[in-house]
């Protein structure tokens, strides 16, 4: 059982819109042992649309397509695709009905006429019912092979993959060779030397088993996949290699499972019953924001301060004038003295502090753009560290949030 991803859109070719799609829907197939072989984004031209089919049904059983089904004139996927299947669009009653209902839900007197065609359905498809939009998706089978349609937009594509396509593909397809995936987050070592360290243990990967490096800013995960008949033995003997990769990398390892590198800190904090705050000047909220983006974070994350003018470190934290005077706003002095006054402030066991300068402007000879200075602070002891970034002002942000968070991990071990 193989799988395969087509996006629609001209603004996925010409990067007006990333493809989070895609990455989404391989994601939820490969947990139910179904790999994706192949991956397109292509134009809205219905030329476009015919050769990706032709060519995905040559070799993938399940075919999955996003966007084109809503009402403009662009949107041409269901003309096409009935064309290539040999069929025609009819108006489906309850499909419109279904879309008038979600106007009526959201304080419409009236739908526009552009949307009745949104009930415009396949002949010989099943018709996917889409509680969160006004764009149905459709499901039809040929010669074996399961074609899907799916609206673009992520949320409703993912409403109908979670409640529609993904129970119906886990009841159908029962695979024969299964697919196991584990993974291991490591922070603090670059991809080059984490591959040095544990090149013998890759060396010994029996060939059902491959070992994938994801690096992103500050950290690498690891993904071991193999593939085999026996879901249990493929676990375990995965699982064993993982474990070896994990124990030479004790230093380093965050998480031997899936989740990101906020989500096990908040699970860290919480389960420990200890608490959290930060006081950011150049990451101007985006630590707090990555910690509060994770659900249960209320219960460890207490508040933050975003200082950005020398007032405000004084005003806010309790900075002292005579810091900032002989130090300057980015100095370890400066920061040790905001993460410290944040756990005053809010009555948190740890805070984080930063302060940098993140570009393009405001560098000077002794204090170059990218210089950044963290603070870590705990109940028993506060550390500072002074980074030299040399990106431009996002990197340098996303960095510095990084290594805060990283900082935080060391304190806590």
């Amino acid at each position: 059982m193989k799988a395969e991803i087509i996006t629609i859109g001209d603004e996925l070719l010409n990067g007006q819109v990333v493809d989070s799609n895609s990455a989404w829907i391989a994601q939820h197939l490969g947990l139910l042992h179904i790999p994706v072989v192949h991956i397109a984004s292509i134009s809205d031209k219905n030329h476009a649309i015919k050769n990706a089919l032709r060519q995905a049904e040559e070799r993938a059983d399940v075919i999955i397509m996003t966007g084109g089904l809503g009402p403009t004139r662009d949107d041409v996927t269901k003309a096409t695709v009935a064309d290539y299947f040999g069929t025609t669009l009819i108006r489906n009653e309850a499909v419109l009905a279904h879309v008038e209902a979600i106007f009526r839900r959201r304080g419409r007197k009236s739908m526009p006429a552009m949307n009745i065609g949104q009930a415009d359905v396949l002949a010989n498809a099943a018709v996917l019912f889409n509680d969160v939009g006004t764009a149905p998706g459709m499901a039809i089978e040929r010669n074996g092979k399961y074609f899907v349609f799916l609206p673009g937009v992520p949320f409703e594509m993912k409403f109908l993959m979670e409640n529609r396509v993904l129970p119906m593909l886990r009841n159908t397809y029962k695979s024969e060779v299964f697919v196991y995936n584990t993974y291991l987050l490591t922070v603090g070592i670059g991809e080059s030397h984490l591959a040095e360290q544990i090149a013998d243990i890759e060396d010994a990967l029996p060939p059902f088993i491959t070992l994938a490096y994801l690096p992103r800013i500050g950290m690498v995960r690891l993904r071991f996949t193999s593939e085999g008949r026996d879901m249990e033995a493929l676990a375990s003997i995965t699982n064993s290699f993982k474990e070896q990769v994990a124990e030479r990398l004790i230093d380093h390892v965050v998480s031997v499972d899936n989740r990101s590198f906020e989500e096990v800190l908040v699970q860290t904090f919480t389960d420990s019953g200890i608490t959290l705050s930060t006081a950011e000047s150049c990451t101007g909220g985006s630590i707090s924001a990555q910690i509060t983006a994770v659900p249960g974070a209320s219960q460890m994350f207490q508040g933050a301060a975003v200082v950005y003018s020398n007032q405000a470190k004084m005003d806010v934290l309790g900075v002292l004038p005579d810091t900032l005077t002989q130090y300057g706003a980015v100095s370890e002095s400066t920061v040790k003295e905001m993460a410290e006054g944040a756990r005053r402030v809010f009555g948190t066991d740890y805070a984080i502090a930063t302060s940098g300068i993140a570009g393009p402007g405001g560098g000077t000879e002794t204090k170059p753009v990218g210089t950044v200075c963290i603070a870590v602070s705990g109940k028993s002891e506060t550390r500072t560290q002074t980074f030299h970034f040399k990106n431009d002002r996002a990197i340098n942000i996303e960095r510095t949030v990084i290594a805060g968070l990283t900082m935080l991990w060391n304190l806590l071990k």
